[in-house]
């Protein structure tokens, strides 16, 4: 059989592309910002991860294109040779401190984090306990890792406590969840997590890549929302949301970060973040911390969106963050929907099976800081307009 059959049968975009569904690959011609050129056309953004509205902050620019012109546009190698600059030591030093963590580690992107610190943390003889919603990276993470891994039911903190009680005392066992799930906006219901993991002698890893910017009052996410930093063990998040670059990061005590950074494959081998992302991202910190009103803005301005949908009868998933699912149920009519939405000059996510349980599938639609209630208000004329008819 031919390897590349199953490229061959695979007709599914043609068709797609063909009934002018497509909903993928759109291209902007202009930078990430609130109001988008795309293919033309002048559209509201409300399908970004840009929370903080930070990807076209003069600021961020300015420090990014200084990076370049002092270092270069890449660093030619692993964090672990030749490829360590001041400015990645000193973006760790202030995300260490801004988390209330011993240390910090960077990684060049955030699929890559969960890749980095998962695999290298558990092993063979380890249980991860995973959420049934994380983050696909956080999978694959457990795959590459040769640790058995066991899923609990979506933020079910009973089936969790059923899971954990299954588990042999002598393996080393590391619940992993998301913060903030990025399809439903939900948060996870970390005081119950925590209080299972010391209770089964667990330890705690939360993605915050959802998080950060968005959740806490000075923006430090899902922990600090909690009031749970010191119970966390290892809190991992991106650059390429709220600090408008691109990269991952892990904040934990200094022996593990210590350890990871000498066993890691994702991290050993691979090349360090270019200058001008890590000087996106320590400017982008740095502008969070001196302006953390921005957090208010970001769920302020979700909140006004959230009850105009409420108003209107646009089908929402209820959530208490940023992140707000408009359900469509089925894949076929998420395309269509979509395609209305952008015509009338709204871009927004499709999410569909496998993304999304089948039946379940969804618009996902996000908030940034900047967003204004008329652009709010223009924008939710075009939903009632396109969901008038269905």
């Amino acid at each position: 059989m031919d390897l590349f059959q199953k490229c061959y049968d695979y007709t599914i975009v043609k068709e797609a592309i063909e009934a002018g569904i497509y909903p993928y690959f759109h291209a902007l011609e202009s930078g990430q910002d609130i109001v988008v050129t795309m293919e033309g056309r002048r559209t509201i953004m409300i399908g970004s991860n840009n929370y903080l509205g930070l990807t076209s902050d003069p600021r961020v620019i300015e420090a990014a294109i200084k990076a370049t012109e002092k270092y270069g546009t890449g660093c030619s190698g692993s964090r672990f040779l030749n490829g360590t600059l001041d400015i990645h030591l000193e973006l760790e030093r202030q995300l260490a401190e801004f988390l209330h963590k011993e240390a910090c580690m960077t990684l060049s992107t955030g699929f890559q984090s969960n890749l980095g610190i998962i695999s290298a943390i558990a092993g063979r003889n380890d249980i991860i306990i995973c959420d049934k919603e994380n983050h696909a990276s956080i999978y694959d993470a457990c795959r590459l890792s040769f640790a058995t891994m066991v899923r609990f039911k979506h933020n079910d903190m009973e089936d969790l406590e059923k899971v954990l009680s299954e588990q042999p005392d002598n393996k080393g066992k590391l619940i992993v969840t998301d913060g903030v799930f990025s399809m439903g906006g939900e948060i996870c219901n970390l005081p119950k997590i925590v209080e299972l993991a010391k209770k089964y002698g667990a330890r705690v890893m939360v993605d915050d890549a959802h998080g950060l910017g968005v959740l806490g009052k000075n923006g430090r996410g899902t922990a600090e929302h909690f009031g749970l930093e010191d119970e966390v063990d290892i809190i991992m998040g991106t650059f390429s949301k709220s600090l408008a670059s691109l990269g991952g990061y892990i904040a934990a005590k200094e022996e593990v970060i210590t350890y990871v950074k000498h066993t890691s494959r994702p991290f050993i081998f691979s090349a360090s973040i270019p200058p001008a992302n890590v000087a996106a991202a320590l400017t982008a910190l740095n502008i969070l911390k001196q302006e953390p009103e921005r957090v208010h803005n970001l769920n302020s301005i979700a909140d006004y969106m959230r009850e105009l949908m409420r108003k209107n009868n646009i089908p929402l998933k209820e959530s208490q963050t940023p992140i707000i699912p408009v359900m469509t149920y089925e894949d076929m009519r998420t395309f269509v929907i979509c395609k209305e939405l952008l015509n009338e000059g709204v871009y927004v996510n499709p999410c569909i099976s496998p993304a999304v349980p089948q039946g379940q599938s969804m618009i996902r639609t996000s908030y940034t800081a900047t967003h204004t209630r008329e652009l709010m208000d223009e924008a939710i004329e075009k939903f009632v307009k396109v969901f008038s008819k269905y």
